[in-house]
């Protein structure tokens, strides 16, 4: 093999494990933000509106960045405010 090659190929792992890390890092933080939402939907769902507007954010950040796709990012939005909603609905109607 030409030398050439191998140091292009060496060149593509160094990329490739630059960017598995990254994306290592970012999908965790999306999912400690949605974790801590639906904890926070499950516990105090009057104050979880803040945890909920932060995991959208981080998951639109990741769609963004391509390290999830923007459908799945939507849907998981879609989900946390559904829960959200759902949580919030019984508390309101009880204070009617």
């Amino acid at each position: 093999m030409p030398k050439k090659k191998i140091s292009l190929q060496a060149k593509h792992l160094r990329q490739s494990r630059k960017r598995q890390l990254r994306n290592m890092s970012i999908k965790s933080t999306v999912k400690t933000a949605v974790g801590a939402a639906r904890s926070a939907i499950d516990s105090a769902p009057e104050d979880a509106a803040a945890a909920v507007k932060a995991a959208s954010r981080a998951l639109d950040k990741a769609a963004t960045k391509g390290v999830v796709h923007k459908r799945a990012a939507a849907r998981k939005k879609s989900r946390l405010a559904r829960r959200l909603n759902k949580a919030v609905a019984p508390a309101q109607s009880t204070e009617a």
